[in-house]
């Protein structure tokens, strides 16, 4: 997203959290942290019942059954999380942005449920400290931000060339056979090099509710902040796994 010409500013958004009003900046700030923990809780809800309702042994084995069965499930959510994420901008309709950011934490729930399941099962205890590990360094990395104030919109093209470079290795290791699980020195290496891209995303979207959303996008701005969270605690969690 090239916030030079933000694609935010068309449409009847009303006016950048950096040139509101103290009120209006301050409740926007609150909606987007508001709505960041009911993602969070939705997340939390929807994870346990589909752990309970999913024959997650049998869902496991047929998506690791070949090389192309995770490669097809990160490819149908890249496509599901493009559709949600351009719902939750519509400048149309409020339910529509919900319906974005509802679509979005259904589909993470759905790609965590082999992961923690496999965590669950195989690696007991790491649930918890990956979550609380989670939780602080996303504060410390948003404390950051708001007491600096700073733009970290400069990120984005690293962030770009980041993904990039990580969806070509994961394809490129799911063609080859190469593990990117377990302890391997390969794979913690890139758990801790997705760890910082991760973390730069956080800082990127917290900076930008500072200085490049507007205030009636709070729907949006959740969803960008969950998007990041959720990936830091995707490798995290396989972080405190491989040390298991």
């Amino acid at each position: 997203m090239n916030y030079s010409e933000n694609p935010y500013a068309a449409g009847n958004y009303g006016s950048f959290a950096i040139n509101a009003d103290a009120d209006a900046r301050a409740s926007f700030i609150t909606k987007t942290y508001a709505h960041l923990v009911g993602a969070v809780v939705a997340f939390v809800v929807l994870e346990t019942i589909l752990l309970a309702v999913l024959p997650m042994e049998q869902i496991v084995q047929s998506i690791f059954a070949t090389r192309w069965g995770w490669l097809a499930v990160l490819g149908g959510f890249m496509v599901v999380s493009w559709v949600a994420e351009s719902w939750a901008r519509s400048s149309v309709s409020l339910g529509k942005q919900y319906a974005g950011l509802g679509l979005y934490v259904f589909a993470e729930a759905l790609i965590f449920t082999p992961l923690i399941w496999f965590a669950s099962m195989n690696v007991q205890g790491v649930l918890v400290p990956a979550a609380l590990t989670t939780i602080g360094l996303f504060a410390a990395l948003s404390a950051v931000v708001f007491f600096t104030r700073a733009d970290f919109s400069f990120l984005r093209g690293i962030l770009i060339f980041g993904t990039i470079a990580a969806v070509g290795f994961i394809v490129v290791a799911a063609l080859t056979g190469a593990m990117l699980g377990g302890n391997s020195m390969i794979a913690v290496v890139f758990i801790y090099a997705m760890i910082a891209l991760a973390c730069g995303y956080i800082l990127y979207h917290t900076s930008n509710i500072l200085h490049h959303y507007q205030t009636t996008q709070y729907v949006a701005a959740a969803l960008a902040l969950f998007a990041s969270v959720a990936l830091l605690f995707w490798y995290i969690l396989q972080l405190f796994m491989s040390r298991d």
